[in-house]
């Protein structure tokens, strides 16, 4: 019932600087038939301080401690590489699209690159002066919702309904915001333009911490698209999800789970990613439209599965039905066993030998 989900394999950082490896990564997004292939734009010093430490999986993963900035340098794509990574998934016909952690970054991917649809990841969801620059592009929103609880994502969308209604505000404050979520205008373009992204941020997710429930809860309580951002081992959740509703599903995935580098060990490899969108492509079929009738398959199996009303004994014409001369047997093709009540005490029209099926 959900139709066609949209499915983002996400490379993010998983090309470790490389622009030939993130060259790569797209190649094997497509092989594998996802709809978008997503990167991660930013420039490390506009990130994060330097002495901002490490998660404790990036550093796990990692096998070393260090700092953010470290590790985020060596991360980077410039913005010449982008290029390039736009071109191949043009030729391959594959959409590229990028998170932008910075403004510098959210300007390039706009102004110079032209992208039509943005992903704010859960960390930037109450980054409140991003919110409102995403808003103001024009672009479809994808909102990840990573550890925030439902008066955190309303807030965030007051704010970008704020900017959807205000594409020139330098500023807003509590107030505004929450008139242009409450306004008519306001949750007309959140409907047209946003989908949320139930996701628990942790790498690898705990299944225990996983909670597909909360994602209804989400499309409950702001009537917006809902998907889901997966972050757990193996691709069982993505599918679980799907049927659940989620009409956007994203997935890290890596060339190798083995390479250095702080999301490749809670990432798929390709051919893992391959057999998840198999999955809910599966899935999907599986779902069907809803209503609740035979199937073209099951139209042929109905004389032979469903009974009739036949003769027990020898009925002439004349004779009454009753408990004794009526049963119910294979095939379905004769008169329903619902009339079985109703045939008890009227007299029979023709004559039946044993097993006959009932016409009256």
């Amino acid at each position: 019932m959900n139709g066609r989900t949209l499915i983002i394999a996400e490379a993010g950082v998983n090309h470790n600087g490389d622009q030939e490896m993130a060259l790569e990564l797209i190649r094997e997004a497509h092989k594998a038939g996802a709809d978008i292939v997503k990167f991660q734009t930013f420039k490390a010093k506009n990130l994060v301080t330097a002495g901002a430490e490490q998660a404790a999986y990036q550093s796990a993963n990692m096998g070393k401690q260090e700092s953010q900035l470290s590790m985020l340098e060596r991360l980077e794509l410039s913005y010449e590489h982008h290029h390039a990574l736009v071109s191949l998934c043009d030729t391959l016909g594959i959409e590229f699209l990028s998170t932008a952690f910075d403004s510098e970054s959210l300007a390039f991917l706009t102004q110079e690159l032209g992208l039509k649809r943005l992903k704010i990841p859960s960390g930037e969801l109450t980054n409140a002066p991003l919110l409102l620059e995403h808003a103001q592009c024009g672009c479809d929103l994808i909102v990840s919702t990573g550890m925030a609880t439902l008066a955190e994502i309303e807030q965030a969308l007051g704010v970008i309904a704020f900017g959807m209604l205000h594409p020139k505000a330098h500023a807003g404050n509590e107030i505004a915001f929450a008139q242009a979520y409450a306004s008519t205008e306001g949750q007309a373009l959140l409907k047209q333009k946003v989908t949320l992204l139930h996701c628990t941020t942790e790498y690898p997710a705990p299944l225990d911490e996983i909670n597909l429930c909360a994602m209804n809860t989400m499309s409950h309580a702001f009537s917006l698209k809902v998907g889901y951002s997966d972050h757990s081992d193996g691709w069982v959740v993505p599918v679980a999800a799907v049927a659940r509703g989620a009409t956007v599903i994203e997935k890290h995935f890596t060339l190798d789970q083995s390479l250095p580098g702080p999301d490749h060990k809670a990432s798929l490899e390709p051919d893992q990613l391959a057999n998840m969108i198999c999955a809910i492509r599966q899935t999907e079929v599986i779902l069907g439209n809803g209503i609740k009738m035979p199937t073209v398959s099951e139209l042929g199996n109905k004389e032979v599965a469903r009974k009739s009303l036949v003769a027990a004994q020898s009925i002439k014409c004349g004779d009454v039905f009753s408990e004794s001369n009526l049963a119910v047997k294979r095939p379905g093709s004769g008169m329903s066993p619902h009339k079985y009540w109703s045939l008890l005490g009227v007299k029979a029209s023709k004559d039946y030998n044993i097993g006959d099926l009932l016409d009256e």
